[in-house]
Formats: C-alpha cells, sequence, structure tokens
C-alpha cells in the first residue's frame, strides 16, 4: 500500500516489565516515587564475586502472559518481551487483534546478549559431561534473533521481523527501525522495543571490567562507583498518526525523528570527546526540526560509571551549549539498573509517559554534585513540567549511538 513518506508516527500502545514492576503502570508510578528495584542478586550464587546486587524482576510469571507458546520451550528475555508485547497492545486497543492483515503487522526488537541464559544451560551440561542431554531445541532457544521471532509467534504477525542486537542502544534503533518502515509503507503496525535477560554471562563481563557498583547505581553524583546490571522489557505500538486518529486511539507521543552514529573509537569506550554522542544527538534535532532549547526533557543514558556520565556532560554542553544546564536530564538507571538492550526502549516508553503525563521521573541516589557533571539531574524527587519534547539518548558498546525525540501530537 503506497504511502506518502511524509506520514506521521505516533505511538498509541505502552507495556514493560522492569525490576520496579511488571506492568506499564507500575513501572511508572514507582518509578515516579523514586523506588529501587536492586537487590541482592538471586538467579545464580555470587560468592565468588565481590559484588552482589543487582536489578532482577522478583517473582515473575511468564505463564499468564504467554497465550500461544508454551513457556518452558521460550527464553527469558523472550518471556519478558512477549509479556511487554501483549501489554502494549491492549492498551493500544488491540487486544482483540488490530483488524489489519498480519503481513502489514510487524516487529522490531533490540538485544544485547539475546538468550544468554540458554548458552549458560549448555556450559553447564557440558562442563558436566552431559553434551547428550542438549537436545535440538537449544537452537530453537539461544540465538538472538529468537526473541522478535517468539514475539511475532505468540502475537501472530507475519511482516516485518527484525532483531537489532546493538548493545545498550537497541532499543532506540528498533523504535527508529519502525519508524522507518511505517513510512515506507511496509507496514501497518509495528511493534518495537528491547529485551534482555539478569544473566551470569553478562554480569561477570561487568565485573572483569570493574564496572559494577558495590550497593547502588549513583548516576552523576561526585562518588558514584559504577553501574548496576538489570534485565527487563518494553514495547511499543507505532502506528501512522492517520490510522491511529481514523480507529480512535490514544495517543501517547509522536516520535518526531531520530539519529544514530558510531564513535569508530573503541569496543568499549566512549569517545573522550563525547563526538559520536553529540553527532546523535545533533542528528536527532536535525531530522525532528527542533532546536536545543525546545527540548523539554532528557532521559539520560547515565550508567552511573565515572568516566561514561562525565562524557555524556561534556556531549550535552557540545550539542545543548548554556541550554544544557538549564534542560532537566535525568537517569532511571539509578533505580532499575542497565537493562542492556532493553534500556532505551524502557527509556522510549518513560519519554512517551512523560510527554503524555506532564511528569518527569527523578535521578535516584544523588548526594553530592560533581563538578564535570553540572547538570539538573532532577534529583531525588519527580517533577511536574510541560514535556512538549523529549529526548531518549543511549549510547552503546561498539560506540553505536542512538538519539530518538518523542513529542506531543498536536
Amino acid at each position: 500500500m503506497p504511502v506518502s513518506n511524509s506520514s506521521r508516527i505516533v505511538i498509541t500502545g505502552i507495556g514493560a516489565v522492569t525490576p520496579v514492576g511488571v506492568g506499564r503502570d507500575a513501572t511508572w508510578e514507582n518509578l515516579l516515587a523514586g523506588r529501587s528495584g536492586i537487590s541482592e542478586v538471586e538467579s545464580f550464587d555470587t560468592a565468588r564475586y565481590n559484588v552482589h546486587r543487582g536489578g532482577e524482576i522478583k517473582g515473575f510469571d511468564p505463564a499468564p502472559h504467554l497465550r500461544r507458546l508454551d513457556p518452558s520451550k521460550v527464553g527469558r528475555a523472550s518471556q519478558l518481551a512477549i509479556a511487554a508485547a501483549h501489554e502494549a497492545l491492549d492498551d493500544a486497543g488491540f487486544g482483540a487483534g488490530t483488524g489489519r492483515d498480519p503481513a502489514r503487522c510487524g516487529v522490531a526488537m533490540g538485544t544485547t546478549s539475546g538468550e544468554p541464559r540458554e548458552v549458560e544451560r549448555f556450559d553447564d551440561r557440558y562442563l558436566a559431561g552431559e553434551l547428550a542431554a542438549v537436545g535440538a531445541e537449544f537452537m530453537d532457544l539461544y540465538p538472538c534473533h529468537v526473541i522478535a521471532g517468539h514475539v511475532a509467534s505468540e502475537i501472530g504477525f507475519s511482516g516485518v521481523n527484525t532483531m537489532i542486537p546493538a548493545a545498550c542502544a537497541a532499543g532506540n534503533y528498533a523504535v527508529a527501525h519502525a519508524y522507518d518502515v511505517l513510512r515506507a509503507g511496509r507496514a501497518d503496525v509495528m511493534l518495537a522495543g528491547g529485551a534482555d535477560s539478569f544473566s551470569r554471562i553478562t554480569y561477570t563481563g561487568f565485573y572483569r571490567l570493574g564496572a559494577i557498583a558495590p550497593e547502588r547505581c549513583q548516576p552523576f553524583d561526585k562518588n558514584r562507583q559504577g553501574m548496576m546490571p538489570g534485565e527487563g522489557a518494553a514495547v511499543l505500538v507505532l502506528e501512522r498518526a492517520e490510522d491511529a486518529e481514523a480507529r480512535g486511539a490514544r495517543i501517547y507521543a509522536e516520535v518526531a525523528g531520530y539519529g544514530l552514529s558510531c564513535d569508530a573509537h573503541h569496543m568499549t569506550a566512549a569517545h573522550p570527546e563525547g563526538d559520536g554522542a553529540a553527532r546523535a544527538m545533533l542528528a536527532a534535532l536535525a531530522h525532528s526540526g527542533h532546536r536545543p532549547d525546545q527540548i523539554s526533557y532528557v532521559s539520560a543514558h547515565g550508567t552511573g560509571t565515572p568516566t561514561n556520565d562525565k562524557l555524556e556532560t561534556r556531549a550535552q554542553y557540545r550539542v545543548f551549549g548554556d541550554a544544557a544546564r538549564r534542560t532537566p536530564m535525568s537517569s532511571i538507571k539509578s533505580m532499575i539498573g542497565h537493562t542492556m538492550g532493553a534500556a532505551s526502549a524502557i527509556e522510549s516508553a518513560v519519554c512517551a509517559l512523560a510527554v503524555a503525563t506532564d511528569r518527569i521521573p527523578p535521578t535516584t541516589n544523588f548526594e553530592e554534585p560533581d563538578p564535570e557533571c553540572d547538570l539538573d539531574c532532577v534529583p531525588n524527587a519527580a517533577r511536574r513540567i510541560v514535556v512538549r519534547a523529549a529526548m531518549n539518548n543511549a549510547y552503546a558498546f561498539g560506540g553505536n549511538n542512538a538519539s530518538v525525540i518523542f513529542q506531543k501530537y498536536t
């Protein structure tokens, strides 16, 4: 179906599963209240580590959320993604079906690690000399592409299906891809988001990098000691504005534009001058037609590591100039940890909700200002402001950067 590439793309449904809540409303209200989802790790034994905390989703039962697939044959990241996808579709008013050709409905998901718990199970069996016990179903469980495939299979969407393993920026990449697919007329409805599960592999990797904080994540605080691994999923329903209006859908926000870049500098270290991050923000501003002083709120990447927060601040000043100090920029990673490939998807959901409700979540655990991070990080308490436009920034390993701008739909 030919569609004008000037079509406006809007968000009509949101679903989320995070360490502070199973469901969009629980997640949003707990973030606004500044509640922490960080606790002692329970999914594996951390006795051999010198850090023991993380952002796990406690008490999540996949069975009520999987209506077609067998939970025992679906990995945890896929389970979280499916739960978020169902909630997003129900929220958009599509619970009984979209009324569209399934071949015109697609999925774009991001991840960092795919289904690492399945790899861990394989490793455990291999080390125990039980390789013969690894069945053929292993190939249906562990590759990262199965997350988008499982969502599509569960929902029944047979159109565009894309898995983007762009690490911590993957959720933003998925939203950008869905935006392009809809504007090109290659789909009528897109599910876009990200998912990652808490895993021994990921935890060990960041532990060996010396990046995990011992007790809590303190983005932009002078005494910050590192990030906190987490898990989660978020899915957005995207469609063309004219289609949403025609069916009387509630519109949370419009996807105004995006920008992508690569530092091309180092696999784990950000560019020392924040070059790639700045270029992604500038590209998003140009694509959306916004000036820096028209951005009401910035959802920071805000990992809480000493170097990254400083470089993110530097990039913010390169793009926003004097407006950087006046523009609220908070990090929800202070409450849910770094949910890897789900991070910017959850933060996209937060930006859409901020635009819709004129409320922005805080950066918690903030105690002492850092002269090298002299921004308004919305310390410790949510804030009510008019959010006309929100920018979501994500900066990933490999130097992958993605910024997406959401605005009020009028």
